[in-house]
């Protein structure tokens, strides 16, 4: 215990658990519904393209959260307009954004003095630097994914296993997918300060992905997911202070190791199971 009780002794240690546990339950929230639909490599993507907006605001000196939240909508928006406009298909309109905007955010990064440092700031975050100010900023995004996924529950599930019977009941299926882009590009707002753009995929995936090999509802999904993910930011914090490791990227590790710790449990499990089946036949 005196192990975990020292890491978290320290002042910018307590911050940089209060904004990764944050981060945790926005991006439970909405990786479930990530992970449910398949939209994994949209999030990856949109996990890259909130980049163009982050740098501008880095050096233009506003707040990065807007210029992501920005960023990201634009995104969203050119990933529509691609797929429904023209005869490319979605994901060929999500992987040309994707190069596109990561490039386009490199570029204007190469324009601050401080180019090698401001990139590795951008990609891989800065859990050990969050300040309150952006604990507070993380508190309102991700209260509104709160808010947004008790509101959209049921457009999102109707949306998620039935489009067509979410059409027919009213639920206006393109409005219920606006929206969970917008959710997405929130909760990753509310995460790429602790662990950067690169890494918040790890956040997204892992834990919800983890937690629907345990369970089949998507309020126990979200809740499950929220535990893993916990659990994945002590042990990197714990990790990471005393050995010295990238604090954003032993968490997202933890965050996708689970999952294969979980997955052959489960098939160990299932093989004994199955053993004692034929034993006792």
């Amino acid at each position: 215990m005196d192990v975990i009780f020292e890491a978290f002794e320290p002042a910018f240690m307590q911050r940089a658990l209060l904004g990764s546990l944050i981060a945790v339950v926005a991006t439970s929230l909405v990786g479930t519904w990530v992970v449910l639909r398949g939209l994994a490599f949209l999030g990856d993507a949109l996990a890259h393209g909130v980049i163009p907006g982050i740098a501008l605001a880095v050096l233009l000196g506003f707040n990065p959260i807007i210029g992501a939240f920005i960023a990201a909508l634009v995104m969203s928006a050119l990933v529509s307009v691609a797929a429904s406009r023209t005869l490319v298909r979605e994901d060929t309109a999500i992987g040309l954004l994707f190069v596109g905007m990561l490039s386009l955010g490199i570029v204007i990064v190469s324009r601050a003095q401080s180019f090698s440092t401001e990139v590795t700031a951008l990609l891989f975050g800065d859990v050990l630097g969050v300040t309150f100010d952006d604990i507070r900023s993380q508190m309102v995004a991700t209260t509104i994914v709160m808010v947004a996924s008790v509101v959209l529950y049921r457009p999102f599930l109707a949306l998620t296993f039935n489009r067509a019977k979410a059409q027919t009941l009213g639920m206006h299926p393109r409005v219920a997918q606006a929206a969970l882009l917008a959710m997405l590009a929130l909760s990753i707002v509310a995460s790429f300060q602790a662990i950067g753009t690169l890494l918040v995929f790890g956040l997204l995936v892992g834990p919800p992905a983890t937690a629907s090999l345990l369970a089949h509802r998507v309020p126990a999904i979200m809740g499950i997911s929220m535990v893993f993910g916990s659990l994945a930011v002590v042990a990197g914090l714990l990790v990471s202070f005393h050995h010295g490791t990238a604090g954003g990227a032993t968490i997202a590790g933890f965050s996708v190791l689970q999952f294969f710790v979980v997955l052959a449990v489960r098939e160990l499990t299932d093989a004994l199971r199955r053993t004692r089946q034929v034993g006792a036949a």
